[in-house]
């Protein structure tokens, strides 16, 4: 098992993650970066973007609208997408509360399902 050097860009991008409730873009997370490392160029924020998805400390959505966003929390949740403005938030649902769908999804599979992943659509509070 190889171990990851540690690298002070990826620690500020993991730490803007984990500090903020928005679901930022890759170039969104470049620009708040190059704040305090000028130096840093877009191809190094996506490779540790992709390595800490690949590692599970941050999670990639992909929302179907080109864009993937981020989230600095891994643990399962669910999310609002405001179908006028494209925000991203976090619902506050209990993780287990929707695992009905999986017992209902496996009903006619003949696999094994360990999980699901729920987006909610609609208009924000903004857009309202």
């Amino acid at each position: 098992m190889s171990t990851t050097k540690y690298s002070r860009q990826r620690e500020s991008i993991k730490e803007y993650l984990y500090n903020t409730k928005e679901h930022p873009t890759a170039d969104n997370i470049y620009m708040k970066i190059r704040e305090k490392y000028p130096n840093i160029s877009l191809g190094t924020v996506y490779r540790n973007l992709n390595l800490l998805v690949a590692q599970g400390e941050i999670i990639k959505l992909s929302t179907g609208d080109g864009c993937d966003r981020f989230d600095g929390n891994p643990l399962p949740h669910y999310h609002f997408i405001c179908t006028e403005c494209s925000r991203i938030q976090d619902l506050d649902i209990a993780p287990d509360a929707l695992n009905h769908i999986n017992r209902i999804a496996s009903a006619g599979f003949d696999g094994e399902i360990k999980g699901h992943s729920t987006f909610f659509y609609g208009k924000c509070s903004k857009c309202k």
